[in-house]
């Protein structure tokens, strides 16, 4: 339990260690902020369906982190970061996708590696296992250790948009909203389709804001086609 004395809420080890890496990362690299609106109908139609047919829960969001790692292999300097004396990008040669958890502790950002050619099934496995402990408080350092791009999502709390803070070290961190639904023109007729935010803080020092607009699209075309996802 929270001790509440003197109306005061201690700050955990964890929380303070975050704190520090914000405040760090904002002042060490500059951000650009893209925003950008995918439809998400085919992937909210096929999911369930999917999960009985490779009998394992995929999230919503292990299908955008399967996107993620595939556009960071179509544009590598995604997997890109500065060496210590800022004068070369060192491209990692293998894809490190995080994604936040608010786990009891404060929120923690753990690691799926080898993501480019891991199918949809091992990353939602391995996704799974990491949010576990995460919440028990298990995770280990290796487990935080070599992001090159990290997904956010606050759509399980009515968000509809947001940008969230990468680490330091991230590239860029993909935030997603809510699904919503909308009346979109289609071949010149209205129809309701289910949409959701996707916004980008890239890493203006390490991507251009053009390139960062092409990783945000490459993200952005695979959640539209979701069945190449699963393949």
């Amino acid at each position: 339990m929270v001790d509440v004395s003197d109306n005061k809420i201690p700050l955990t080890r964890i929380q303070k260690l975050i704190g520090k890496l914000m405040l760090k990362s904002k002042q060490q690299a500059a951000y650009s902020y893209l925003e950008s609106r995918a439809d998400v109908t085919e992937l909210v139609k096929i999911r369930k369906p999917y999960c009985k047919s490779v009998g394992i829960r995929v999230t919503t969001n292990d299908f955008f982190l399967c996107a993620m790692a595939r556009a960071v292999g179509q544009l590598p300097l995604m997997a890109g970061r500065l060496d210590e004396d800022d004068l070369d990008v060192q491209i990692s040669e293998t894809v490190g996708v995080g994604f936040a958890v608010a786990a009891p502790q404060g929120l923690v950002v753990p690691v799926i590696h080898d993501t480019a050619e891991m199918p949809l099934p091992k990353i939602a496995a391995e996704s799974d296992a990491l949010l576990k402990k995460a919440r028990a408080n298990k995770l280990m350092p290796d487990d935080f250790a070599g992001a090159a791009v990290i997904l956010s999502g606050l759509g399980m709390y009515g968000i509809s948009s947001f940008f969230a803070i990468a680490p330091p070290g991230a590239t860029a961190i993909v935030s997603i909203g809510i699904v919503e639904e909308r009346i979109v023109p289609i071949d010149g007729n209205m129809k309701t389709r289910k949409t959701m935010s996707v916004a980008l803080a890239a890493n203006r020092r390490i991507l251009t804001d053009p390139y960062a607009a092409k990783y945000l699209n490459a993200v952005i075309k695979q959640i539209e086609n979701p069945a190449d996802l699963t393949q």
